[in-house]
């Protein structure tokens, strides 16, 4: 007995949710329905005969749901009546009034669908009229749009020559500001410079002008070098090709006469060789006193650079052997002794006599004494 009330249970919430499932389906058939009516890429035909053969099968389906629903009531009024009163459950009782209770609220479902099916449809048949309409518009503007489109091709080819009129004029305007600005440079330079509008200003000139006497000097000086550059370029002329200078050139340019200029010629000659006699002379003097110091010091002094002297004993083993003194102050009144080969072999001279005695004669007679003792035990 339990099992057979179970049984009719599921089947109960079986045919509910097959009912709402159904419900389900019909209304996302009617939205897809709908869109495609409210699609704008073409003309939607929807008819109001085909919404109600489809609303009436509708009907039916409820009608035999009703019928169903009242055989299964048939059914468990049936088997309630089998029931004892020991053996009726109270849980099953509440299982039944929830179950009536459902189906009470799939039909107010149901009827909430139909209203809104209803609406639905009405809607479709506006939306159809504005799709009629739209169509109609698009069928006009079709039949408008041949002759707005030769009319577009026409206009756009008068804006590329207004175009290209607007750029040529821009850059005509752009040269003559180019030229407005240069000249208004050279008009303020000209302003600078003294000058001005001869219709607009009066001048008025003074008998003596400082300003005129300055521009005569100034012609008279022109007219004169240029005069002399004449002459100038004459006696060029005549000093190269090696002839005789005119007199009017010779006055003109003051060189003197040709006995003068023999005369000259004469004392140069006897300049140059007064010059080389003196040369000689002192060419033989100097021989002399390098002689006579290499005698009387011993040592023969040379100039190797500019401010070097080198210094070469008579008594000197070898012909390397030589001291350089390099001066060092004003005038040669100070001298170094720069390090030789020579320098390092006499250290105890150099200590002696020129570190702590400050004395170069000291040095170079301690020095001849010392290579004159070598070459006499020698």
């Amino acid at each position: 007995m339990w099992v057979s009330v179970v049984v009719v249970t599921l089947l109960l919430f079986s045919y509910l949710d097959f009912e709402a499932e159904g419900r389900k389906g019909n209304w996302n058939a009617l939205s897809t329905s709908c869109a495609c009516c409210l699609d704008p890429r073409g003309p939607v035909q929807v008819h109001r005969g085909a919404a109600a053969a489809r609303a009436h099968p509708q009907g039916q389906e409820q009608l035999h749901h009703q019928q169903e629903r009242d055989g299964m009531r048939a059914i468990l009024g049936s088997y309630d009546s089998e029931l004892t009163p020991a053996e009726y459950s109270p849980q099953l009782t509440r299982r039944m009034r929830e179950a009536e209770d459902m189906v009470q609220k799939v039909h107010a479902h149901s009827s909430e669908m139909e209203a809104q099916l209803s609406q639905a449809l009405e809607e479709l048949g506006g939306q159809k009229q504005r799709a009629d309409m739209l169509e109609m518009e698009l069928k006009m503007l079709k039949a408008q749009a041949g002759p707005a489109e030769q009319s577009f091709l026409f206009s756009r080819e008068e804006v590329s020559s207004l175009r290209l009129k607007v750029e040529e004029l821009e850059g005509e305007r752009s040269r003559l500001e180019e030229e407005k600005k240069v000249l208004e440079t050279q008009l303020e330079r000209l302003t600078l410079q003294g000058d001005y509008d001869q219709s607009r200003a009066k001048v008025l000139h003074l008998s003596l002008n400082p300003a005129g006497a300055a521009r005569q000097r100034l012609h008279e000086d022109r007219q004169r070098l240029r005069e002399e550059c004449a002459r100038l370029r004459e006696l060029v002329h005549a000093l190269e090709a090696g002839g005789a200078v005119p007199p009017d050139l010779e006055a003109a340019a003051g060189l003197p006469s040709s006995g003068a200029v023999a005369e000259l010629k004469k004392q140069v000659e006897s300049a140059e060789l007064k010059n080389q006699r003196l040369k000689e002379v002192f060419q033989t003097k100097i021989q002399e006193f390098r002689k006579v110091c290499y005698t009387l010091t011993g040592y023969q002094v040379d100039i190797t650079t500019e401010n070097q002297y080198r210094l070469t004993s008579m008594y000197a083993e070898h012909k390397t052997d030589c001291l350089i003194f390099k001066a060092a102050g004003p005038s040669g009144t100070k001298m170094q002794l720069l390090e030789t080969e020579f320098s390092r072999t006499v250290q105890e001279l150099i200590e002696l006599h020129l570190l702590r005695q400050d004395s170069i004669p000291a040095f170079l007679s301690a020095l001849t004494l010392d290579l004159f003792s070598r070459q006499t035990v020698a």
